[in-house]
């Protein structure tokens, strides 16, 4: 009989897909991703769902969990719920819940930003479980394992190492002490590189702030009102964004990036040194970008690429090495495909696109179930859509605050301006392709059930011509 595979699921927080070397950036150092990158396969495009909170990462792991976009994914869709915003849809059967229910020990490490039921419903156990957003990177306020599923703040108490530290070690030590017969499934959530970004000395050494290049996107301050122009994120650097200010930012977010790079390798060390490597499928992931001074603007609650695209490796038994894939993906496509890689039931909630035909039959020609298309959401005042190639992003007036958004398209080429430089939405010579990408926009609104839809993804006055 065929062992089942194991699972080693590893998630980032603030980690963009170009943040890594062997992806193109030459000042990041990152040689366990790397490896990991050639001894499997990675999908070059794709993107996280959005969603309707300022804390992006609250949808996008809500939606990785439920294998559904975040009207789905989540319990309500109204801006003004906060809870029910961060809680999955008790409808939805969350990925480790599934492999639970098929006889996986579930494990869980680091950072849970959902709500705690589905968090009880998921896991067998776990260790510095952080039930929060983010905190002081030496100070986390970490749980035991709480059989009870209740976590009350009495039992919380403070974690004594960097956070990636504290969770890689966690995570070590469950692969040390591992002796069950049955498969595990690990989720280690990192905290890093979010901020409050403070690297150990030793890797912050690593990025001299005056030696980091400045982002060949970089605005002292973005264009228009995007809607979300000084919340949190926005406000950790002043306006407008010197130079200096930027290449600090860049500094601290390559240190954090190069520390949890080594801890990664830690824990896969220590995976190979139990014997378990060769039966374990390994995912790495992001919940979202960060812009980090790129078009003015230091968060993620926009829709360019460096912050709508994250990083998506996968290795394991039967997995190709050293494979790139530009198919259209999104990561909660993870969800059904780890199911099929390890023979776990695909609970009927789950609407994404397993990757296995893609990680099977590679991109040419396109693998049954390749996206045409993906499309991304921002609160109520930005859509995106793609083909891969032209994306057109649709800003909105908030009609929750009146104040907040630009009644706006942006057109770009992605392929000859990956760094989004150039506009072409009032070139009229691109009015067919933005009418064409503006249909396949508001059909996946009318399919997921969007609250904007019915609002003219095209604004006037090209709505009129």
């Amino acid at each position: 009989m065929t062992r089942r595979p194991n699972v080693l699921f590893m998630i980032a927080d603030d980690h963009r897909y170009s943040a890594i070397r062997v992806f193109g950036d030459h000042v990041v150092w990152t040689p366990r991703i790397d490896e990991l990158v050639a001894q499997g396969v990675s999908f070059d495009r794709t993107y996280h769902f959005g969603g309707l909170t300022g804390g992006v990462c609250v949808p996008a792991r809500a939606c990785l969990m439920a294998g559904a976009n975040p009207f789905r994914a989540l319990a309500s869709k109204n801006l003004s719920d906060s809870v029910g915003l961060r809680t999955i849809n008790p409808a939805m059967a969350t990925l480790p819940q599934q492999f639970r229910n098929a006889g996986y020990h579930t494990y869980h490490v680091g950072k849970w930003h959902n709500d705690t039921a589905s968090f009880h419903r998921s896991f067998d156990f776990g260790a510095k479980i952080f039930i929060g957003g983010m905190s002081d990177h030496y100070r986390v306020p970490v749980f035991d394992f709480d059989p009870t599923g209740e976590y009350p703040k009495s039992a919380r108490y403070v974690g004594d190492q960097h956070s990636t530290e504290l969770f890689g070690g966690a995570a070590i030590d469950f692969l040390r002490g591992y002796d069950r017969a049955d498969p595990f499934f690990l989720y280690l959530a990192f905290t890093a590189p979010h901020d409050p970004r403070t690297p150990p000395p030793e890797f912050a050494a690593r990025y001299p702030p005056e030696q980091m290049p400045l982002p060949p996107n970089y605005l002292p301050e973005h264009p228009f009102a995007n809607g979300e122009m000084r919340n949190r994120d926005e406000s950790l650097a002043p306006w407008p964004r010197t130079p200096e200010i930027v290449r600090r930012h860049v500094a601290d977010y390559y240190g954090m990036i190069t520390h949890l790079d080594h801890w990664i390798g830690r824990v896969l060390d220590t995976l190979a040194a139990t014997g378990r490597a060769d039966n374990t499928i390994v995912v790495y992931t992001a919940d979202h970008g960060l812009a980090v001074g790129q078009h003015g603007l230091m968060g993620k609650q926009n829709l360019y690429e460096h912050s709508a695209r994250v990083p998506c490796i996968i290795r394991g038994p039967g997995i190709a090495a050293g494979r790139r894939s530009t198919a259209l993906t999104h990561t909660p496509d993870l969800h059904p495909a780890l199911c099929e890689l390890a023979g776990v039931p695909t609970a009927p909630t789950v609407e994404t696109h397993s990757l296995v035909p893609l990680l099977r039959a590679g991109d040419d020609p396109p693998a049954a179930g390749a996206r045409p298309y993906v499309c991304q959401v921002y609160k109520d005042v930005q859509r995106m859509v793609t083909d891969g190639r032209w994306k057109l992003i649709r800003y909105y007036r908030s009609k929750e605050r009146p104040d907040a958004g630009t009644d706006a398209l942006q057109l770009f080429d992605l392929e000859n301006d990956p760094w989004e430089l150039t506009d072409l939405s009032s070139d009229p010579t691109h009015d067919a392709r933005i009418r064409h990408l503006a249909s396949h926009l508001d059909q996946w609104q009318h399919e997921v059930q969007d609250p904007m839809t019915g609002i003219p993804v095209l604004p006037p006055p090209l709505a009129a011509s």
